[in-house]
């Protein structure tokens, strides 16, 4: 193919990336734009669609101009996308009937509860909670509480689809409303098992299947799109995929056993298990690894609510640093957290937990304690958090995870990557390059646009690791782990009180 880039869009919680990848796998250039993050109350967040979709055109544009690149030489346009939050918007108007519903947001934790007679029916045939982090949820709340929203679904003219919906829908000039597996499988109305939007579960969450997009392999052809015209000719769009599956796949962990974990706004903790799909219980979930025109891939997840967007509000809230360098060299500071332990429940308790109502939490605090043991302690706990999930993937899967690959978010600090092998004991791979889920998705459309033939040249594609290995004797480990499980008793404790 004489084609020699994809134009990758990366839509994330906190902002949208446009990334310019050429045939070897290389990121030749990369711009980001932030957007609009609605807090309404302890609880609800959410993004303006309209926003978002603008700063993808712009970016695009842009990454366009400053590398002096023509039409002829892009192959297509790939996606990865904040999973989760969904939009719902008339097909007619083209326009939302309400803000994106973000994957944080607990506004639906009432509707859970009026259907726990369903969760687990629910669970068994998507493999996944019955909580608001999911999407169906949010839908349902759209349409009994939005000004005539139902009554515009139930007559065909309201369309659904996470942001991989959305902006496939905009980019193709409303021609093509679709999504991939990946981001299906996180609705709570895909059933996992044979991989179809489930009438039954459409009936549960009263969603008119009307609403829901056409689902393809990731590295199908989605659409056409030449960018609102400023492309003089139509580009193809290929390789649309949940952004956390999106680094499954960007780091290569295409063989029964591989685990990666993505650090972001929070944490997805990710082990592929194969063909064969895996229930899940004990608070994991189950979920699309990655699917393509020849490949089916589970996988079992654990889910960090609170991540990168602990860091976030000890700067931006408690104002303890003010830039990541400073925190960087605070950490490395203090020597150890002199016993405090943050529990980051901003927005619950995700895996193995899953306690929606659950509250953040500092203890151990003494007189001595200064802004930078609450820093360490925060950077921590983003580790200890994995190794719950790590732990209860590992007894559900029957898999020992040796080696995990990491990227994005906390993982650019050496001292906190030392940290996390020395807490999990395993292999820690850290990918230098930090853009693992555009990769991914570059990845895949690269294979459905026939810049590569599949994964095995894939495979050949060059990469720069850097390994961690444990410094830390059994006897300290343990010591470390007990009081953060002490902690987490407190804030468990709290939480069963206040409810």
């Amino acid at each position: 193919m004489d084609k020699k880039y994809i134009l990758t869009i990366d839509q994330s919680t906190s902002g949208t990336k446009v990334l310019l990848i050429d045939n070897k796998g290389r990121i030749i250039n990369k711009l980001f734009k932030k957007h609009t993050q609605y807090y309404l109350n302890d609880s609800w967040v959410e993004h303006d669609p309209i926003e978002i979709y603008n700063n993808v055109i712009y970016l695009l544009k842009e990454i366009i101009i400053a590398n002096e690149v023509c039409t002829k030489d892009i192959a297509g346009i790939s996606i990865t996308n904040q999973r989760e939050t969904v939009v719902v918007w008339d097909k007619n108007t083209g326009r939302p009937v309400y803000n994106a519903i973000v994957w944080q947001c607990r506004r639906t934790s009432d509707i859970c509860q009026n259907l726990s007679a369903y969760k687990n029916e629910i669970q068994e045939k998507t493999g996944l909670k019955l909580d608001p982090y999911f999407s169906a949820t949010k839908v349902k709340w759209i349409l009994d509480n939005v000004t005539g929203a139902r009554t515009k679904a139930e007559c065909g003219d309201l369309l659904l689809g996470n942001i991989d919906s959305w902006l496939v829908w905009k980019l193709t000039n409303r021609k093509n409303h679709v999504t991939d597996y990946t981001n299906a499988s996180r609705t709570l109305l895909l059933n996992i098992r044979d991989l179809k939007w489930d009438d039954r579960l459409l009936n549960i969450f009263d969603i008119p299947k009307s609403m829901l997009p056409k689902i393809y392999p990731s590295d199908e052809i989605f659409g056409e799109t030449n960018i609102e015209g400023y492309l003089s000719d139509n580009i193809k769009v290929s390789g649309v995929i949940g952004d956390s599956q999106g680094a499954l796949f960007g780091q290569r962990c295409f063989e029964i056993g591989m685990a990666k974990s993505t650090f972001g706004t929070g944490n997805s903790i990710m082990i592929n298990v194969g063909e064969n799909f895996i229930p899940s219980q004990n608070g994991i979930v189950s979920t699309v690894g990655y699917i393509t025109k020849n490949i089916i891939n589970y996988a079992v997840e654990g889910i960090v609510n609170s991540s990168g967007d602990t860091i976030n509000w000890i700067k931006n809230e408690l104002g303890l640093f003010s830039d990541f360098e400073e925190f960087n060299k605070a950490v490395e500071e203090v020597k150890n957290n002199e016993g405090v332990y943050f529990v980051p429940a901003f927005i619950g308790i995700g895996v193995p937990f899953w306690k929606p109502n659950a509250r953040a939490s500092i203890v151990g605090i003494s007189r001595n304690t200064t802004k930078k043991h609450i820093m360490r302690a925060a950077m921590e706990s983003i580790a200890y958090q994995v190794k719950d999930a790590i732990d209860i993937l590992e007894s559900e899967s029957n898999i020992t995870v040796k080696n995990l690959s990491v990227d994005g978010g906390v993982t650019v600090n050496n001292m906190y990557n030392q940290f996390l092998a020395d807490l999990l004991d395993c292999k820690i791979d850290k990918n230098k390059n930090e853009e693992l889920s555009a990769l991914g998705s570059a990845y895949l459309g690269g294979i459905g646009l026939g810049i590569w033939n599949g994964i095995e040249e894939i495979k050949k594609l060059p990469k720069d690791i850097k390994n961690y290995t444990s410094n830390i004797s059994e006897e300290n480990r343990e010591k470390l782990y007990i009081k953060w499980t002490n902690a987490m008793k407190s804030v468990l404790y709290m939480t069963e009180l206040n409810s």
